[in-house]
């Protein structure tokens, strides 16, 4: 487990699984929840990165247990998502 803990500095990162495959962006974080939009593109980067984003019904919550590393680009998880 990480000693690292989501920021909203950490919103628009790639969240990735444990094998390197892309899962999502990381658009909210609130109450020590990463909310991880599936298939997100671009604008939504953006606005994530801006604080102007917005989390669908369809986003994952994803708590620290999940997380293995926060690098500077992405959320790496310890398994899948």
């Amino acid at each position: 487990m990480t000693d690292e803990t989501l920021t909203k500095a950490d919103e628009g990162k790639r969240v990735v699984n444990a094998d390197g495959t892309t899962v999502g962006r990381l658009v909210d974080v609130r109450d020590g929840y990463g909310y991880v939009e599936p298939n997100s593109g671009v604008v939504d980067t953006l606005k994530a990165k801006l604080g102007w984003g917005t989390r669908s019904d369809e986003a994952h919550p994803l708590d620290e247990g999940s997380i293995d590393e926060i690098t500077d680009t992405e959320v790496i998880l310890r398994g899948t998502l």
